[in-house]
């Protein structure tokens, strides 16, 4: 017969295998290394997540899927270089494997927050040299790289096909987000440098908000501008005030002409953030971003919306129409 004190040494010993069968998965999972985290910093209308699908589709093809064997950390907001400061130092606080980052505010903030996490930086028009961002395109040096368009070229190239769809445009308003974005003076010398060639006169208009855009159009008429040539980081929004005051724009990106905007040039966003996510791939698998080469965009895209130039009574030219990538009729 069992004694009592033989009875619980026995229950003891059942309970202890319970917790040894249940506890030890736990613990084990415990034990399992945390998931690579990718910091995204952006600015701009909606943040990082307005890349969407073409962020994902890059990550997919560099070999990694969200949630599965990487984490992200999207932070996002205006472009002020002291908050974006603040949001670069954060994601160095958390100790994020690799900082992603579109334009060149964000990217001067990241390097500014860390010399030790690697950096990769899209979406910047500017030489990153000259930025200070890197030291060489080929041997980028330190813990930066990323992908880079020609944007004062394209600029002057919007200039151009603006004045041929709009010949009788003396006057063309340059719209721009802020004095205070790095590039603005390197923009500005190029579209005043083509329009004097094109013999045009270019102002300048300064958009900070949103909310201040019916001003804009309304000093753009007021100054007798005839057309209008928009700088980046508006929302599509504006497109909706070109048609409002009925004078003929061009957009950097597609986006605003599918909605309703008359015409755009610019380089294939869709490309910039793949090649970025390809160097946060090829970092994420042990290379080092001062031995990846920074890359360059060689696909832009010229899309006309003959709606809208119908509704401003223009005709476009068949040069114009050969020479673009997309027509919507």
């Amino acid at each position: 017969m069992i004694s009592s004190l033989q009875r619980r040494d026995v229950i003891t010993r059942m309970a202890a295998a319970v917790i040894f069968r249940i506890g030890w998965p736990i613990a084990a999972r415990a034990q399992q290394p945390a998931l690579p985290v990718i910091g995204f910093l952006a600015v701009g209308p909606n943040g990082p997540k307005r890349w969407g699908a073409d962020f994902h589709q890059g990550l997919k093809e560099a070999g990694y899927v969200e949630g599965h064997n990487v984490a992200i950390e999207y932070l996002g907001g205006p472009p002020r270089i002291n908050r974006l400061s603040e949001l670069a130092d954060e994601l160095v606080h958390q100790q994020v494997a690799v900082i992603l980052r579109s334009n060149d505010g964000p990217a001067l903030a990241a390097k500014l927050a860390t010399s030790t996490i690697p950096i990769v930086f899209f979406n910047i028009g500017s030489d990153p040299v000259t930025l200070g961002l890197v030291a060489s395109i080929n041997r980028p040096g330190a813990n930066v790289t990323g992908a880079v368009f020609d944007s004062p070229q394209l600029a002057a190239k919007r200039l151009d096909l603006l004045c041929q769809l709009v010949p009788t445009a003396a006057t063309v308003a340059h719209l721009t987000r802020s004095r205070t974005l790095l590039s603005f003076e390197e923009h500005k010398n190029v579209l005043v440098e083509t329009a004097g060639a094109l013999g045009r006169q270019l102002i300048t208009v300064e958009c900070r908000s949103d909310n201040a855009l019916k001003q804009s159009f309304e000093s753009i008429i007021e100054r007798g501008a005839g057309a209008v040539i928009v700088g980046p980081l508006f929302t599509r929004e504006v497109a909706f005030f070109a048609a409002d005051y009925k004078i003929p724009a061009i957009y950097n990106g597609r986006g605003f002409v599918l909605g309703g905007g008359l015409m755009s040039y610019g380089h294939d966003f869709a490309e910039q953030i793949r090649l970025a996510v390809g160097l946060v791939g090829q970092i994420l698998n042990g290379a080092k971003p001062a031995d990846l080469p920074i890359r360059r965009s060689h696909h832009f895209d010229f899309v006309i919306n003959l709606k809208t130039a119908k509704q401003l009574g223009i005709e476009v030219p068949q040069r114009l129409l050969v020479f673009a990538n997309e027509i919507i009729e």
